[in-house]
């Protein structure tokens, strides 16, 4: 109730990114260690083996939130199982010009068209290096500035800089707001591109899981292809969903009709569950399917479970329910399983 009062009456009131940098300057100024014994994750029943580590929850952080690996162990200690950082970029890059992100409180949404913008993988890579108490995954997608023909290069650029920091690899071939960026996702390009990536992972000496993360707005067959070439190409997992191009009844005070911009937060919910079945049905168990979009709460993460996801992400649940918001999820989480067993 306080977090409500306070996002109503003072939040609200200032830039969403402006909000977003307070919250992450106040979490990496506070110390992590003794809030993670406070509000991190230690029940054994939330605990998930996957890719190759053990996850102290199911539960995690989207990419877009520590964009530029700030602020994931404050992160990590309210909550959070992992963090996946970025998107990062092997250039670094300013993002589009702001403002860049709009709320639509009642709808529990956010729209933003914020293009990437991070210090680039030097830059990054040094942040990761040494010890850290938080699994982290790396989302890297396409510098604005690389042409789409040279992406594969682009991305293996980020690759070498960053897989040996990296718990976790997640190729973003699906913001809406790279120019050309999701054209990626088609099956040859897409095909192409993870060869690169597996092709520099296997230079390099490193074996890290390797995921792709899609868009909602794929047709079926499309999400199809992906699915089959992701199994056939022995990727690590999928992450679905992206941000949608749809803003249904939404309507921006700041974007017009077909500008950039994607939806994230309850209005992708049912599409991100939609598409979360199809591919588990589609990959068996060959894949880690790690679910995002629309996760409101402790019974939505649950439902994602249930429905064969192996890890959750959070985004936009997080901006509305406050730094609490992980600790209420884990409770249920954990009593859900216990219930289940």
């Amino acid at each position: 109730m306080i977090y409500r009062l306070l996002f109503r009456l003072v939040l609200t009131r200032l830039d969403p990114e402006r909000a977003h940098g307070m919250a992450a300057g106040l979490l990496g100024a506070l110390p992590a260690r003794p809030l993670r014994r406070l509000l991190g994750p230690r029940d054994p029943a939330l605990r998930v083996e996957a890719l190759g580590r053990v996850f102290p929850s199911p539960l995690g952080v989207a990419a877009g939130v520590d964009k530029d690996a700030t602020w994931f162990e404050g992160l990590g200690a309210i909550g959070f199982g992992f963090v996946e950082i970025g998107t990062i970029t092997a250039q670094a890059q300013p993002g589009n010009p702001r403002p860049r992100i709009e709320r639509f409180a009642q709808a529990r949404a956010l729209l933003n068209w914020m293009g990437f913008p991070n210090g680039g993988a030097d830059a990054v890579a040094v942040r990761l290096t040494g010890p850290r108490s938080t699994i982290v995954g790396v989302n890297v997608g396409k510098s604005k500035a690389a042409p789409v023909e040279d992406a594969a290069a682009d991305y293996r650029a980020s690759v070498r800089r960053l897989a040996a920091h990296a718990d976790y690899l997640a190729l973003n071939v699906s913001s809406p707001n790279t120019p050309g960026l999701r054209s990626l996702q088609a099956a040859d390009a897409l095909d192409a591109l993870v060869e690169g990536v597996q092709e520099e992972l296997g230079a390099l000496g490193l074996r890290v899981p390797l995921l792709v993360k899609i868009a909602p707005d794929l047709a079926d067959a499309e999400i199809d292809a992906v699915a089959d070439l992701a199994v056939r190409r022995g990727l690590d997992g999928l992450i679905a969903i992206n941000t949608t191009t749809d803003r249904g009844p939404l309507v921006s005070t700041l974007r017009a009709p077909g500008e950039p911009g994607g939806i994230s937060g309850a209005p992708v919910a049912a599409r991100s569950l939609e598409i979360l079945r199809r591919l588990r049905a589609r990959v068996g168990d060959q894949l880690v399917l790690v679910s995002v979009g629309g996760i409101g709460d402790g019974e939505d993460a649950w439902e994602r479970l249930q429905a064969g996801a192996t890890l959750v992400q959070a985004y936009t649940g997080l901006v509305y329910g406050g730094p609490l918001w992980a600790w209420r999820a884990n409770r249920v989480l954990a009593s859900r399983r216990r219930a289940a067993v």
